[in-house]
């Protein structure tokens, strides 16, 4: 369901009349009317069990019926303890009508409304520009519009109740409530209540805990990229190394102190840094003395060839007169400019980099900093880049988003939107209004901002790679513009920080160790500023033992929270942002210098900002260790790794154009290259959205990566049913070549069993027996003796009959015998048994009456067969037997 604008929100040079309500916003809402049977009641009596919500996501507040006026959806507005959500549904059996001159308009808007309070049937569909994390938005208003009644109704027409929500990522949303539902109410006490929590605790971080995003010690990763950074890259920390204080490895130049490991002398600093060797860990501390916050001069990246060092500090503390001075701190930032190579005799030249303006330098002078004089420094330079301080980027930002929202197509008013109803209405058709609206977005300042820092942080690495020489960075606090100094020049100097794995251990060791204050710069809840702090919050957890946070008190019995102190304006400023569009423009320039990609900037920041995840909460390392933050919240590393392991290189993260041979070293951008342009993916996105997608050639590149991928994955299933088969083959020749075995094995036994049986055959037949072989395996013998002259008859048992065969004597002279042979089982001594069982002309003592014992060699042969001769006994052996034997 839809709705349409009649008329414009209100006059674009009408600042004012947003709060006076004198009818500019009179017909910013054309509120739908549907007629339908019965009207349904306003009151929300439970909370839907939505199936967006994510773990231990709970709904506070709901209110139906809210109209989100940059893109004209109506729908359901949630309040969760993590998110702002509008819903969008479809409505069923509803006709909608247009008007809004009937006397019934108004009935027929409450039947609208009382519909939208029940969850309709249909899908609910999320829409992305109204749902925001409450973390992330910046600040929220109320605000009211008087309707002018029109002059035949007699009755007062209602005031137009709006909520306007303005989000630290560029967007700006205004929701429009119906008059008299007390439903902004609610949603305003809810969003109170829950955007500017008091206690660390009390965000969604820690409900959800970290379960399947685990989050390991940040520690550990840091040593493993010093070790690296030392040339120790074999060597690996664990727990067991920090605690035993087995880290403090060394090169030739540079060491790893301990010195910090229990935040005493540097609070804001991590517990192990990188120092020059010949400084012992007593001059580490006095040095502190003589910077502010105790931020001394230490290393974040040494080149692994030439010896040049990056290094990063706080301003000196020179005092009123300008005249103090600190010998171990002179004798320190001496110490970072290494002796050259052979090559090249003499010390290398230092570079002291003040990201301040110089004037900026100077006021500083009042309250005991400054800068560095190059004459009390040993062959040093001091340069000034005019960077502005939080407050400046602060407001440019806030100026650049104002724009894009008055210029963009889902702007939060409407008639401000020059490209609302696109064609050539931009700018209102006249060149000189499009030539100031543009104009516009270079007075918001913000690129000229993006472009200081990024040719400072490209002037610094030409010196380190071109010159060999060192360069000292620093600010005031060496916090904000340092920290984006220093990690954009290392992002620039070393390929490694422009891999996934690099960008992760740049962001933790230079912004998140060495303790830039996120909390205070994104107006998140503090440390310091959170009361009634549970004990075991005071040290540091073990994993497993980290306690549940309390619960959020019930919104209609409590007072809404007072913010601390870290809270105040005045100290939040868009540092991280600024630095990540940075990182966006060099993307720009060097598109295949980049493992990832530009989506995967955007992710990160939404991460950060939305506070789902622990790594960047807290003001430095020794506040999220005395939290617990690495086993009590999840890890938004994990979490974006988790969203690229299901689609690899083919994921949006990944830059389909990397080439890490293309750019297998330094990047030294031109001064003409490092003119910025606004960030689409992130400027863009919610003010014109279809300006914000990837560019043609990068989807297009994307598509066929995703196209080469799916060949690729069919070839290695092909390849792999490839060999399945050779195995499967290669297996059946083998049983094939088993099988040929067999049969030649049985030929043989098969020939060898014809002989035999020829043998047997012989042998029965020189007894005077006729053989026939039959096919069931049975032999039968068929003996023939001569003429009998004797009629006496040879008598057998019926048990010896059925035993051993049928034997017939009959009157005649002939006597016929029948034999039944089987074959058996061989057993022990197979001769013998043959010749004791079978042969008649064998004697009782032994011996055999075969002539020559002829019959011995055919003993092998009468193995297996089984005959019983008993009938032959019956038979009278005549010498002319063996006569006519010996004859043959």
């Amino acid at each position: 369901m839809s709705a349409r604008r009649s008329t414009s929100l209100r006059d674009s040079s009408a600042e004012s009349e947003r709060m006076e309500g004198t009818g500019s916003w009179d017909d910013a809402l054309d509120w739908f009317k549907l007629e339908v049977q019965h009207p349904a009641s306003r009151s929300v009596s439970h909370h839907a069990n939505y199936k967006c919500l994510l773990e231990a996501e709970r709904v506070l507040v709901e209110g139906r019926g809210v109209v989100l006026i940059n893109t004209d959806e109506a729908g359901t507005l949630i309040v969760t303890n993590f998110r702002l959500i509008f819903l969008v549904s479809e409505l069923r059996n509803c006709v909608c009508i247009s008007g809004n001159d009937d006397v019934h308009a108004e009935q027929n808007t409450d039947y609208m409304f009382s519909l939208l309070l029940f969850k309709s049937e249909g899908t609910e569909n999320i829409i992305v520009l109204g749902t925001i994390p409450l973390a992330t938005i910046e600040k929220f208003s109320k605000m009211v519009v008087k309707n002018q009644s029109a002059p035949r109704h007699s009755e007062k027409t209602p005031s137009q109740r709006f909520l306007q929500v303005i989000g630290k990522d560029m967007r700006i949303i205004v929701f429009g409530f119906r008059p008299k539902t007390k439903q902004r109410r609610a949603i305003y006490e809810g969003l109170l209540q829950c955007t500017k929590p008091s206690r660390l605790w009390d965000l969604y971080a820690f409900s959800c805990g970290s379960f399947k995003f685990t989050n390991a010690n940040p520690k550990v990763r840091l040593l493993n990229e010093y070790f690296r950074l030392l040339g120790k890259g074999f060597c690996r920390a664990s727990m067991d190394m920090i605690n035993n204080g087995s880290y403090t490895m060394s090169n030739e130049l540079w060491r790893i102190s301990s010195v910090n490991s229990n935040y005493l002398m540097c609070p804001s600093y991590p517990f192990a840094l990188i120092v020059p060797k010949s400084i012992s860990d007593d001059e580490v501390i006095q040095a502190s003395n003589f910077r502010s916050k105790g931020r001394l001069p230490v290393v974040s990246w040494c080149h692994p060839e030439t010896g040049a060092v990056l290094a990063r500090s706080s301003q000196p503390l020179v005092g009123l007169m300008m005249n103090m001075r600190s010998n171990t701190d002179e004798k320190l930032v001496a110490e970072l400019c290494s002796q050259l190579g052979d090559e090249k005799k003499g010390r290398r030249k230092l570079y002291i980099a003040d990201a301040r303006p110089r004037k900026n330098a100077l006021a500083n002078v009042a309250m005991g900093g400054g800068s560095e004089s190059s004459s009390n420094y040993f062959q040093s330079e001091v340069v000034f880049f005019g960077i502005d301080n939080i407050h400046a980027m602060r407001e440019s930002l806030s100026r650049l988003r104002d724009y894009l929202d008055a210029h963009g197509t889902t702007s939060s008013d409407g008639t401000l939107s020059l490209l609302r109803h696109g064609g050539w209405t931009w700018g209102r058709g006249n060149l000189s209004n499009m030539s100031a609206s543009v104009s516009t977005l270079g007075d918001s300042g913000w690129l000229i901002h993006v472009q200081s820092v990024l040719a400072g942080s490209a002037w610094i690495a030409a010196r380190v790679a071109l010159e060999s020489a060192s360069v000292l960075v620093h600010c005031s606090d060496g916090w904000d513009r340092t920290s984006q100094l220093v990690a954009l020049a290392n992002l620039l100097l070393d390929p490694y920080y422009r891999t996934f794995t690099g960008f992760q251990a740049l962001i933790e060791k230079d912004w998140l160790a060495f303790g830039h204050p996120f909390a205070e710069r994104w107006g998140m809840p503090t440390v310091s500023g959170s009361s009634d702090r549970p004990p075991d919050l005071c040290r540091q957890s073990s994993v497993g033992s980290f306690p549940l946070p309390p619960m959020h008190q019930s919104l209609g019995s409590s007072a809404p929270p007072t913010p601390s102190s870290s809270h105040a304006q005045n100290q939040h400023s868009p540092i991280f942002l600024q630095w990540i569009d940075c990182v966006s423009q060099l993307l720009r320039m060097y598109p295949f210098a980049f493992e990832f990609s530009s989506a995967f900037l955007v992710d990160l920041l939404d991460c950060v900002l939305s506070c789902r995840f622990g790594n960047f909460f807290c003001d430095s390392e020794k506040e999220r260790e005395q939290v617990g933050i690495s086993e009590a919240c999840g890890c938004l590393w994990a979490y974006l790794a988790d969203l690229r392991s299901s689609e690899g290189r083919s994921h949006v993260h990944s830059n389909p154009f990397y080439s890490p041979l293309k750019h297998d070293g330094p990047l030294l951008p031109p001064a003409a290259a490092l003119a910025p342009t606004l960030w689409p993916q992130f400027h863009l996105r919610w003010a014109c959205p279809t300006e914000a997608q990837a560019g043609e050639l990068e989807a297009q590149c994307r598509i066929m990566s995703i196209k080469f991928s799916k060949l690729q994955k069919a070839k290695e299933e092909a390849e792999k049913k490839a060999k399945e088969t050779a195995i499967a083959m290669e297996s059946l020749s083998a049983e094939l070549r088993n099988e040929k075995q067999l049969s030649s094995s049985a030929m043989a036994l098969a020939k060898r069993a014809s002989k035999e049986t020829a043998a047997i055959k012989r042998a029965i037949q020189s007894l005077g027996c006729k053989v026939h072989f039959a096919s069931g395996g049975d032999t039968t013998a068929d003996i023939e003796t001569i003429p009998v002259k004797t009629s006496q008859k040879s008598m057998f048992s019926p048990s010896t009959r059925e035993s051993v065969g049928i034997v017939r004597h009959e009157d005649k002279s002939d006597l016929s015998v029948s034999i039944s042979v089987e074959a058996d089982d061989v057993s022990n001594n197979p001769f013998g048994r043959v010749c004791d069982t079978l042969c008649p002309l064998r004697t009782r003592d032994g011996g055999c009456r075969w002539p020559d014992a002829g019959c011995a060699q055919l003993a092998s042969q009468f193995i297996g067969v089984k005959a019983d001769y008993e009938a032959l006994d019956s038979l009278s052996i005549y010498e002319g037997y063996f006569k006519t034997v010996s004859t043959l």
